[in-house]
């Protein structure tokens, strides 16, 4: 059932933020997050990072009752890593489940507002394009393909998000629970589409509200070329998809009616 006005408890919230050589940034980020938002628990899950993040998380755990660390066996991408997440936050009974990169392009301080959204709906998207949303320093080609994609996406599947791909979300354990986590095969940029996409089609609603995205300061991005084509070709998939099944739909709805007026027509001739 989608979500009702019932008030989430937000004293039970996990922070997943997923890591690969982010040793410049994770301590900064966990320290924001646990300032910004007192009451959350923090899960760092770390792809075995050469660079030392895992050892660096340890030692914030180790000083930290909020701050738990997974030490992962390699990197396995995003979708991996917050998978793993999940399970992990679902089992020791996390009401609610938070996206975060560990880059600081998502501002924990803006978490308050992703959590007061998702007392009246299922999942809250962080959103870079609605009204009052916002991209720093982002080069030219990162906001071609980041429109670009969510255009694309909006037009094959036909839903109104505007921020499909935008990765600081927020969601009821209920709702992950709901939509086959078991299922989702989406690496990196495609892994936000996917998980949007499997809520919607159950019916749940997706809140967004406006952020600030700030693009990294330190260390690099793990976007490539093969993350943006895996979006692309599972989105026009889905979208291939999700049209037949309209067109079969209409075709049932039109044979129906057809059969319906053919029916009147007897009954009147047979009358007369």
């Amino acid at each position: 059932m989608p979500a009702t006005d019932t008030e989430v408890r937000l004293d039970k919230v996990l922070v997943i933020i997923p890591t690969y050589n982010e040793a410049e940034n994770v301590e900064t980020i966990v320290a924001r997050t646990r300032r910004a938002n007192p009451k959350v628990d923090v899960l760092v899950a770390d792809d075995n990072s050469p660079d030392g993040t895992g050892e660096i998380a340890d030692r914030l755990a180790s000083a930290d009752d909020h701050v738990h660390v997974m030490h992962r066996k390699g990197k396995e991408g995003l979708g991996a890593a917050y998978l793993a997440g999940f399970h992990w936050g679902l089992g020791r009974g996390y009401d609610v489940l938070v996206e975060m990169d560990a880059d600081g392009s998502h501002q924990p301080e803006q978490l308050p507002l992703l959590l007061e959204a998702l007392k009246h709906a299922d999942m809250v998207k962080g959103s870079r394009y609605v009204k009052g949303g916002s991209v720093v320093n982002w080069p030219m080609h990162r906001k071609l393909i980041s429109r670009g994609g969510g255009m694309w996406t909006r037009m094959c599947l036909g839903i109104g998000v505007k921020d499909p791909t935008g990765g600081f979300n927020a969601f009821r354990a209920n709702t992950l629970r709901t939509i086959g986590l078991d299922e989702v095969a989406s690496a990196g940029y495609c892994f936000q589409l996917d998980m949007t996409w499997r809520t919607l089609k159950k019916g749940l609603t997706v809140a967004e509200v406006p952020i600030e995205f700030i693009e990294r300061e330190y260390g690099h991005s793990k976007m490539s070329k093969d993350i943006v084509v895996e979006a692309l070709l599972r989105t026009t998939l889905w979208g291939v998809d999700y049209r037949s099944g309209q067109l079969k739909e209409l075709g049932h709805l039109a044979l129906e009616r057809v059969e319906q007026v053919a029916g009147n027509l007897k009954e009147r001739r047979r009358k007369h």
